[in-house]
């Protein structure tokens, strides 16, 4: 299938690690009501999946995104894609390689979260009772984060070969990712890039209370011509 000079590219989505499409359903409904065809496929080692978790290997996430991709680049020629999280490592590695026109980088793994921070964050679960976050980490196979930690270490250094433009949204709230991760993917890219802070948000970024003023910004940049100088909105103290 070829894409009309007037039509939209299509959209794939990548979600984090123990997730699941959930996690970018709202914003790809949002740009199918824009008239934009979205592909949210659920990639192995989901939070569903917990023999996967338990056995499964790291390079199993990478050959799930490129068979994605490949059948995304057999069918319209080229594509945008969106990465949450650990997604977001595996969408900047398929536009390193593929022929991506735009990469969007929502709360991307690179930095761990800071120990005083984790901290601060289980008082406030425990404080409000809230523990869900903290039940799936308990069932979450220490082999399974042992190689999220390898894929994090092998595609994080892919990070200087994106030379497509790409949009950053990073939450100031986040209790997995370190908001640091925003600014060393803005130092490590090598093409057009964008940084967008979210004060209010946490990890789920599109489950958030911002969530319609990030699907706006993803749409516009998305819909407009990229060059120029790079661009950091609303710049937050990390």
């Amino acid at each position: 299938m070829s894409i009309e000079p007037s039509q939209k590219l299509p959209c794939l989505l990548l979600h984090g690690f123990t997730g699941g499409p959930f996690e970018l359903q709202p914003l790809a409904d949002y740009l199918r009501s824009s008239g934009r065809s979205c592909e949210v496929p659920r990639l192995p080692w989901h939070g569903e999946d917990l023999a996967q978790l338990k056995t499964g290997h790291w390079t199993k996430w990478i050959q799930s995104a490129e068979w994605y991709a490949e059948r995304m680049s057999a069918a319209y020629g080229s594509f945008d894609i969106i990465g949450f999280s650990m997604g977001g490592l595996l969408a900047a590695y398929i536009a390193a390689r593929y022929p991506v026109r735009k990469l969007i980088l929502l709360n991307a793994s690179v930095v761990y979260i800071s120990p005083s921070r984790l901290l601060k964050v289980i008082h406030e679960r425990w404080k409000h009772r809230d523990v869900q976050d903290l039940d799936k980490v308990k069932s979450t196979p220490i082999r399974a984060t042992w190689q999220f930690t390898r894929i994090v270490r092998h595609l994080r250094p892919e990070l200087t070969k994106v030379r497509v433009p790409t949009f950053i949204a990073q939450s100031e709230q986040d209790h997995v990712i370190h908001p640091l991760s925003a600014r060393y993917i803005y130092n490590k890219l090598g093409g057009y890039r964008e940084l967008s802070w979210f004060p209010k948000s946490r990890h789920l970024i599109c489950l958030s209370d911002e969530s319609v003023r990030l699907f706006h910004e993803v749409d516009v940049f998305l819909e407009k011509e990229c060059g120029g100088e790079n661009d950091e909105k609303d710049k937050a103290p990390f």
